[in-house]
């Protein structure tokens, strides 16, 4: 398989991967909160709401890229960099005993923040489908 063909391959199934992502850590969102709200920024009021709007949007943007909506690209690498700041506030945070079991790992923290660009790389491969609207 060549290299290119290779390439073409991972943008249709980067998007796929990240919509499961999304719906998996969308439910989480709901069902443990907790994790969630300890690493957004303390400047922000209301973290439990702001932890869920962003579940519902994980949820929505995961429906989104599994189907190919033409929509659900573009909002996935929005809801990626609006939560950016709360990765970032995780790996600042990490090692200090203030987040629960591994999300106090300074390695897994830090390492999450530049994870943010692949991932955002992966929604803006989403195509629409033959089927899918918009």
């Amino acid at each position: 398989m060549t290299m290119g063909r290779r390439l073409e391959k991972l943008r249709g199934a980067a998007p796929l991967a990240l919509g499961g992502l999304f719906v998996g850590a969308g439910v989480l969102h709901f069902v443990a909160p907790e994790p969630f709200e300890a690493i957004m920024p303390r400047r922000l009021p209301a973290h439990r709401a702001f932890v869920y709007g962003s579940g519902a949007v994980e949820l929505v943007c995961g429906a989104g890229l599994l189907t190919r909506r033409k929509w659900a690209g573009p909002a996935s690498a929005a809801l990626l960099l609006a939560v950016w700041p709360a990765n970032v506030r995780m790996a600042l945070d990490s090692g200090s005993g203030r987040l629960p079991a591994v999300a106090d790992n300074k390695v897994l923290a830090w390492g999450r923040v530049p994870l943010q660009i692949p991932l955002i790389w992966a929604a803006l491969q989403s195509r629409p489908g033959p089927e899918a609207g918009a």
